[in-house]
């Protein structure tokens, strides 16, 4: 195990594109910690430079205490997962997962001692003499992690390397993942695209955003407590719900409804944006009946067995800042069905029907608040004054 510390790194393409920007980070020891962020927000550059396969423009990478920065891939003691598997099609899986140690000239009883042990480990021992086109794309990737494992290296670096999996493998092997780590305890950086990968896996995430870490925390603190927009329309699934509002009277207004707020429950006065995620509305007929409710104009019911998805319109405009554009991948189609219509987790016993009003409560204590200019997060205790400057 080794901790890495990232200080200050930087990467600039020719043509002065910044891919990585100034990012500090320190991974412990034993830690799994996810890179998540949408496409193109630097998160492969930056694995691919704490790996050496990438040169650093500037800043420095240490890993286990020792500085790597200017040492050759094979000098660092990582192992790297890729989305593409990288399985040699004419070895057995026997010789792929002992390959790289036979290129390092680990003695034969060693090489049969560790491959046997990954193979068991990972519920490979039954296809050690099968080729790679005699596998399924989930034994692949487990072919692929043993590879890693066998060297038992300091770090293993996975670059998304599920992303090729069907959903429903892709869920079996993130149990996979996390089950495996939970037993080698190595240090691992995790990089993906998909923040319910992110959330299930990590135990640590740092989101990523043109090259810069928005915030770093556990899952749960994102979700719950999201520094800024960008973090808040990233994470979580569905989105959270946006929109303008300006708030007074001990209530807070959008698109035509009007919400009493609980006392201290966010800014006093002035014009915000406000988050909503799902989860904080309910049917009314099964919320408490002490919540504020409105009437929901029903666009789509989703029937997901566990729970329900009701999607109803809002006569406010979508909120329109760089962040959540950014967040939704420029989707100017999301975009605005985003911003027309919202989502709220209900009992699956709703009557909700599309084209029938439905009677909605929400929770006002479950609203996020958001500096319209800054688009960074404001907390209650603080709200007020920075609305009113």
């Amino acid at each position: 195990m080794a901790e890495i510390v990232l200080d200050k790194l930087s990467k600039v393409f020719s043509g002065g594109v910044v891919a990585v920007d100034g990012v500090s980070l320190t991974i412990e020891s034993g830690e799994f910690l996810v890179l998540v962020g949408p496409s193109g927000c630097g998160k492969s550059t930056l694995l691919r430079m704490i790996a050496g396969l990438e040169e650093v423009t500037s800043g420095r990478v240490s890993i286990g205490g020792r500085d790597v920065t200017d040492l050759p891939p094979r000098a660092r003691d990582v192992a790297m997962v890729f989305q593409s598997y990288a399985l040699y099609p004419h070895m057995t899986v026997r010789e792929n997962l002992g390959y790289g140690l036979k290129v390092r000239k680990t003695p034969k009883g060693e090489i049969a001692e560790r491959v046997t042990r990954a193979a068991q480990l990972l519920g490979l021992d039954q296809l050690l003499d099968r080729k790679p086109a005699a596998l399924s794309g989930g034994q692949r990737q487990r072919v692929a992690m043993g590879r890693a494992i066998v060297r038992e290296p300091r770090a293993f670096l996975m670059d998304e390397p599920l992303s090729n999996l069907d959903a429903k493998l892709r869920v079996s092997m993130r149990a996979q993942l996390a089950a495996l780590h939970a037993r080698l305890a190595t240090t691992t950086i995790y990089v993906t695209h998909d923040q319910i990968e992110a959330m299930t896996l990590g135990q640590r995430v740092a989101v990523l955003r043109d090259g810069r870490i928005q915030q770093v925390d556990t899952p749960q603190a994102l979700y719950a407590k999201p520094a800024n927009l960008f973090v808040a329309a990233f994470i979580g699934s569905p989105a959270m719900n946006l929109v303008e509002a300006d708030l007074g009277g001990g209530e807070i207004r959008f698109g035509g409804y009007a919400i009493p707020l609980p006392a201290p429950g966010g800014p006093s006065a002035g014009r915000c944006i406000v988050g909503l995620r799902p989860e904080a509305f309910e049917d009314a007929a099964f919320a408490d009946p002490s919540l504020p409710s409105f009437d929901a104009p029903v666009e789509v019911v989703e029937e997901l067995g566990a729970d329900t998805h009701v999607l109803f319109s809002v006569d406010a405009p979508r909120v329109e800042v760089s962040d959540v554009r950014a967040a939704a991948g420029d989707d100017d189609s999301l975009a605005t069905m985003q911003g027309s219509l919202f989502t709220a987790r209900v009992d699956p016993g709703t009557s909700a029907r599309p084209g029938k009003p439905l009677r909605l409560a929400v929770d006002p204590s479950r609203f996020h608040y958001f500096d319209s200019e800054t688009g960074h997060r404001l907390e209650p205790a603080h709200a007020a004054a920075a609305l009113a400057t």
